[in-house]
């Protein structure tokens, strides 16, 4: 992987809020590349503009949506084509495109050319802000149907009357919908779209793999923007049938957490190994059906943890890898778990009681990071799957002081891991490795999986 140069442009002046309004001039456009987030860029008279439901190579009339005169860019939608990409393609939710559901951005696309795209915006990321030149294909991830029928956790929003449906790109507005194609059918046939939700600001839906039923979870008015987000993770051991199974803590509708729909119960299998984890049912889980599973086989393969070693597993919610990497390196090899979720954190421990080299720290990452290294603490191997925000600076600061000699990076923004893979380069790693992975089909978004490794 070599080096691309470049650097960031300064920014120009924001414009005042006075300035004209551009939202509802249609302009005719050639569209560009794709961008990250879900959009095209392409130019009007020297406007830099961000055009949705386009393709690169199009020529659309693009209906502005936001911005003013002298913005740096413009929103926009294209609302009709003149010239169509071989790759286009009728979306098959009749609620999505412009001006209605903004769940997601590329049903007007072939699945081939949606990987395509997103693979390029990777590309694009690690050039701009590590100076990198990657090689990365987007691979599909096994559970979906033609890129629909995977989402096992929606949060449907609910309007003033009542009525649960799904919001407009960039708005608070509500889209009365009668199904969401990307869910999966048991969510949408839970009914959440077929009763009145009155008082309720939104209605979780939770399609774990036990109870059999979906979860529903009411967020009253009252708790809107309050959403835990737990982080929960596989587990395990015990022998039954050939499988290695640890069985947590079982699903329970009471509790404290009962308002939050209390535990639901995952499973996630890798060959012969099994693992059973209790998670809030409105906590972080990986919400593609196959996602779990195979970020868990790539982690622990890429990871090459060995018995005895030294392992943090950072933002390791409720210990998806943390109960398996505790088996791979045995009794004498201690792993510690960081999770900022305290509710996750007792999950996790849970979840590996029956591992006693395995210990968990609730609390922020960098400062648990800084307390290990003021105490002279080392470590072997480091796995991290933080926020879209990503780790920042501190943290790989402190792998790097810790002696980490290879860390394995889940994440869920391309934009945030190669930041932190540039300053990963100024603490002596390398980027060993990159994949990517469509764990959010017919979305802008897109898992990638990195691996660094002392440089020297």
């Amino acid at each position: 992987m070599t080096s691309a140069g470049g650097g960031r442009r300064p920014r120009r002046r924001e414009p005042s809020a006075s300035a004209p309004s551009l939202v509802g001039a249609e302009w005719e456009v050639e569209v560009g590349p794709v961008a990250h987030g879900g959009f095209c860029i392409a130019r009007h008279e020297g406007q830099v503009v961000f055009v949705r439901h386009a393709l690169p190579g199009e020529r659309v009339l693009a209906r502005v949506t936001e911005g003013r005169v002298g913005d740096r860019f413009v929103r926009a939608d294209a609302v009709s084509i003149s010239h169509a990409s071989p790759h286009r393609v009728v979306p098959p939710c009749p609620w999505s495109g412009p001006g209605r559901c903004g769940g997601c951005d590329f049903q007007h696309v072939d699945l081939p050319e949606q990987r395509a795209l997103k693979a390029a915006v990777v590309r694009e990321q690690f050039s701009r802000l590590a100076g990198l030149d990657v090689d990365v294909e987007v691979a599909a991830v096994p559970g979906d149907h033609d890129g629909l029928d995977w989402r096992t956790r929606v949060e449907f929003a609910v309007d003033g009357s009542g009525r649960a449906g799904l919001r407009r790109h960039r708005s608070r507005d509500v889209v009365p919908v009668e199904d969401c194609l990307i869910a999966t059918r048991p969510v949408v046939g839970s009914g959440v779209l077929d009763r009145s939700w009155p008082g309720v600001a939104a209605v979780d839906v939770i399609d774990a793999a036990d109870p059999a039923e979906p979860v529903l979870v009411p967020v009253p008015l009252e708790r809107a923007g309050g959403r835990a987000r737990e982080r929960s993770r596989p587990q395990g051991r015990d022998r039954r049938g050939g499988d290695r199974r640890h069985r947590g803590p079982q699903p329970d509708a009471g509790g404290d957490d009962a308002g939050d729909g209390g535990l639901v119960r995952e499973v996630v299998r890798d060959g012969d190994w099994s693992g059973e984890y209790a998670v809030a049912a409105r906590g972080f889980w990986q919400v593609h059906p196959g996602a779990a599973p195979t970020f868990l086989h790539r982690v622990t393969v890429l990871l090459e943890a060995a018995r005895g070693d030294r392992v943090l597993d950072l933002y390791a919610g409720s210990g998806l890898f943390t109960a398996r990497l505790g088996e791979l390196v045995g009794p004498d090899g201690p792993v510690l778990g960081i999770e900022g979720d305290r509710r996750a954190v007792e999950n996790g421990r849970a979840n590996t009681e029956h591992l006693p080299n395995v210990e968990w720290r609730a609390g922020r990452v960098d400062a648990e990071l800084a307390t290990l290294v003021d105490q002279g603490v080392g470590a072997d191997l480091a796995v991290l799957d933080p926020p879209r925000t990503g780790a920042g600076p501190e943290v790989i600061a402190h792998l790097a002081a810790l002696g980490v000699r290879r860390a394995v990076y889940v994440a869920c923004d391309p934009a945030a891991l190669a930041r932190d893979v540039a300053t990963a380069l100024t603490h002596g790693y390398r980027l060993a490795s990159l994949e990517a992975h469509d764990a959010f089909p017919m979305t802008h978004h897109v898992e990638c999986i990195a691996v660094l490794e002392r440089a020297d």
